[in-house]
């Protein structure tokens, strides 16, 4: 692709509008277009779309997701990359107005501790050692604990919350034992805490959420309303048979024709479908052959409804590459 020559004021021909960096070295500053809808963060008012607000499923994956709510049983979610699976947590806590999902990415070095609280004891300790004033009254323990996703999850008293465990075969091989076992007890200890005297039998503590506490008795975190849980996983291990027994199996399929134009006019609107036929062959054409992600083709989509003069060929290759490795 070759570049359209620009004026002594810097403008650019149509053609060459979305082409933001052209690697000329001249100093620019162009308006930088909005980003596509998933890739928008929620802040003071923005207008980015809530998370989950746009997830497409079909009918028979709803049944399973409703059997979990309903039995109270994790769902422990697989399918390739890109097929929807941390998504869904989002989904479910959208449209049940559950609040925003806690989640806990795990990976090889994650401990059941670190979900569940956090005690920092040097910060409690440098503050014991710095003088204070009458009128200076020491922060409590409570202020450097805080609850982890699932001990927030566990400390909610209303309504249930949403919780994603995010990618549990990544961990180490005795954390799902670990997590089975708090699942099936619906409380937790914390020591720093059960080992106060009893005129500090109560007491705040931090938790996940941001500027909020909970009430911790005795030490004792105990569950009253179980957390609707989602684990999932990209098969990269099995899980012990006890943990699978427990969980509710989703499988989230490589969505088909119809569902991707569901997916495409759920996050750029009905007019997407227009001017995408052939991205979406295409896309189809080479997921048979290698593993690829549904966000890849609303990268494609998106770029070429933004101005991108690359044809389809052009945006395949920008995007589309193939997430196995020997792709």
């Amino acid at each position: 692709m070759t570049h359209e020559p620009t004026t002594e004021t810097g403008s650019t021909s149509e053609d060459e509008s979305w082409q933001l960096f052209r690697g000329d070295g001249q100093r620019r500053t162009p308006t930088i277009p909005a980003a596509p809808p998933w890739r928008r963060f929620a802040s003071a008012g923005s207008d980015a779309p809530e998370a989950g607000s746009r997830y497409v499923i079909g009918r028979e994956e709803t049944e399973v997701v409703n059997a979990a709510i309903h039995l109270r049983r994790p769902l422990l979610v697989t399918g390739h990359p890109g097929t929807g699976k941390s998504s869904l947590a989002a989904a479910i806590a959208h449209e049940l107005d559950l609040g925003p999902v806690l989640h806990w990415p795990v990976n090889s070095r994650s401990t059941l501790q670190d979900a569940l609280y956090r005690y920092d004891a040097i910060g409690r300790l440098q503050e014991s050692n710095l003088e204070r004033g009458p009128a200076q009254p020491r922060p409590g323990v409570g202020s450097f604990l805080r609850l982890g996703p699932l001990g927030t999850a566990f400390a909610a008293q209303d309504r249930p919350r949403v919780l994603l465990v995010d990618e549990l075969d990544k961990g180490d091989i005795d954390l799902p034992h670990d997590l089975l076992t708090v699942f099936e007890e619906g409380t937790f200890e914390i020591p720093e805490l059960s080992r106060l005297p009893e005129e500090q039998a109560e007491v705040d503590v931090l938790t996940a959420d941001p500027h909020r506490t909970a009430k911790v008795r005795r030490g004792m975190v105990r569950c009253t309303e179980f957390p609707l849980v989602v684990i999932t996983s990209n098969g990269e291990r099995d899980f012990p048979p006890a943990f699978r027994r427990r969980c509710l199996p989703l499988h989230l399929g490589d969505p088909d024709e119809t569902r991707l134009k569901k997916i495409l006019a759920g996050h750029l609107g009905p007019d997407a479908l227009a001017d995408a036929e052939d991205l979406v062959m295409a896309f189809l054409a080479q997921r048979a052959v290698g593993e690829l992600a549904t966000d890849q083709l609303l990268n494609a989509v998106f770029l070429r409804r933004g101005g991108a003069r690359l044809d389809a060929d052009g945006l395949l290759k920008t995007v589309l590459h193939r997430l196995n490795a020997d792709g």
